[in-house]
């Protein structure tokens, strides 16, 4: 039976199973991810990362202007298009093993099948630029486990979907259970991560506003921190905020806190993440 070596990351508590395969050689199964991340039979993770030059992989995205490429799964083992706190991870697992250089203010392109992300170090770990988001204003009405009522939530694209619903307390985003997937009503196609937010009090202090957010990730369940998931709740509360609201934000999550700027340029308004990003342990394990 084969053998692979692997490194164990996180972002705020968002972890990661990283396999180095450069010449795009170890093109796991689903099965065989599923089997990598799970928490009781193998590594444990949220998902892997599969960390291939951009010019080993053919994913249909156009991205061989960053040399490499971050090919991420959920634990279930589907492919998803982006993932913040696994960006960070991705270029700290690069940077500890040599494969890429960032200097303060170098920028260092990863590829993702959400288009090239330009990542740069920043006072807390590192930023990733997420590029132009939209928002969907059809509505979803969200039921959850522990909601007394369906909810509306708000459609955001960072790259990849997510409904963001605003809840009134932090008595009810404590007791809601994400133990079971949220309802989404109508689902969207291919799916969403459900995001529930409640607003500090006061909003904004000092320029910069404040929520909390707990994450029910699509083909993972709920987990500490979801990047693009932070960045999509910070821009439906500024949404919601009107004109005035600000565009820098601090996002809690139950792994720790993040950062998000909005940035404006001629393409439209950019969404930027920041936070730290950790690799805990290294080994190697038997591929079935």
């Amino acid at each position: 039976m084969a053998t692979i070596d692997f490194t164990k990351g996180h972002g705020t508590g968002n972890d990661f199973v990283i396999v180095a395969d450069p010449d795009g050689a170890a093109d796991l199964t689903g099965e065989q991810i599923a089997a990598l991340t799970d928490r009781r039979f193998g590594i444990g993770g949220d998902g892997l990362l599969r960390v291939v030059r951009s010019s080993a992989i053919d994913v249909g995205a156009q991205t061989l202007d960053a040399e490499w490429f971050m090919d991420y799964r959920n634990a279930d083992g589907s492919a998803a298009e982006m993932c913040g706190n696994g960006v960070r991870v991705f270029v700290k697992y690069l940077l500890s093993a040599g494969l890429a250089t960032l200097a303060p203010g170098e920028t260092l392109l990863i590829g993702t099948r959400a288009g090239t992300k330009a990542v740069t170090l920043s006072d807390n770990g590192f930023e990733v630029d997420l590029g132009v988001w939209r928002p969907d204003e059809s509505e979803v009405l969200v039921r959850g486990r522990g909601l007394p009522v369906a909810r509306p939530g708000l459609g955001i694209d960072v790259g990849n979907p997510h409904i963001v619903v605003a809840l009134p307390s932090v008595d009810e985003l404590t007791q809601l259970d994400l133990t079971v997937q949220p309802h989404l009503d109508p689902a969207p196609p291919a799916g969403a991560n459900v995001e529930f937010v409640v607003p500090a009090e006061p909003l904004v202090q000092d320029g910069v506003g404040s929520i909390r957010m707990r994450v029910f990730e699509r083909g993972v369940g709920e987990t500490l921190s979801c990047g693009t998931g932070v960045a999509a709740s910070a821009l439906a509360v500024r949404h919601w905020a009107g004109a005035s609201a600000p565009d820098r934000w601090t996002v809690d999550v139950p792994g720790g806190r993040l950062g998000v700027r909005v940035v404006r340029h001629d393409d439209g308004e950019h969404v930027l993440l920041s936070g730290p990003a950790s690799l805990v342990f290294s080994g190697q394990i038997a591929l079935a």
